[in-house]
């Protein structure tokens, strides 16, 4: 179970650090520095390469017949075509991803702290692909769930002795078959479960939380300060009585 909570609390993480990256981009962008047009552009850069990453991310964890026809056709769809075949031709995707995310915050207009702080936000992610990477990497032994299996069916085939007297009073020891049929069904089940709990990436809805990331991304990216009705003050570095100029 620590494997799959694990797992869980990566992409939780994920979720939490790319809403979180697109929202500080979106804050510390200074729109008075470039046109219109050029924040549109870098700040729809930003929600695609956030988006890009948890993808390949998700390819990178998921069995090649399983995903990589859906991950090519996605990326084709969403990327610049020379953005997305970069990242299919890379040994790492998601290295390449996260590389893409890093140039993307670095060409973002806004002072270096600011900026700073956004990377801090994109290392997250390098760290969460790494424990996700050791979870796929270390499985349980062979051995280990093949010795459960065997233990299980023994036990489970000696079971009827074990019954035949305490069961005496039916008919010809007839209520063996249901008990031992209910027993075997709940224990191989939690055999079953276990198995299934060593490869948490093959039960996580991982597709459904880069679906999930990707509209949330887009969706942040496009608000634009003042568009609320909010009065925006831009902060000239020095103290003043009404705290920064007022933006019409």
């Amino acid at each position: 179970y620590n494997r799959w909570d694990e797992a869980h609390k990566n992409w939780g993480m994920n979720i939490n650090h790319t809403r979180d990256l697109v929202r500080l981009g979106n804050a510390y962008y200074d729109r008075s520095a470039v046109s219109d047009e050029r924040a549109d552009d870098d700040l729809k850069r930003l929600a695609l390469c956030t988006w890009a990453f948890v993808r390949s991310m998700k390819r990178h964890l998921s069995p090649e017949w399983d995903d990589e026809e859906p991950f090519k056709q996605e990326m084709l769809e969403k990327l610049p075509k020379q953005q997305a075949e970069a990242i299919f031709a890379a040994a790492h995707r998601p290295n390449r991803a996260l590389q893409d995310l890093s140039v993307a915050i670095e060409n973002l207009p806004m002072n270096f702290i600011r900026k700073n702080e956004i990377h801090r936000a994109a290392t997250i992610f390098e760290d969460n692909l790494g424990s996700s990477e050791r979870l796929l990497t270390s499985p349980i032994p062979l051995f280990y769930s093949r010795h459960t299996a065997r233990f299980l069916s023994f036990w489970l085939l000696l079971l009827p002795f074990a019954l035949w007297e305490p069961l005496g009073n039916s008919w010809n020891h007839i209520d063996m078959i249901p008990i031992t049929s209910v027993l075997s069904l709940f224990l191989f089940g939690i055999e079953e479960l276990a198995t299934q709990l060593e490869e948490p990436f093959t039960i996580l809805p991982m597709q459904a939380f880069c679906d999930k990331i990707y509209n949330w991304c887009t969706e942040i990216v496009s608000f634009s300060p003042g568009d609320n009705g909010m009065p925006i003050y831009k902060n000239r570095g020095t103290p003043s009585s009404d705290g920064g100029t007022l933006i019409n």
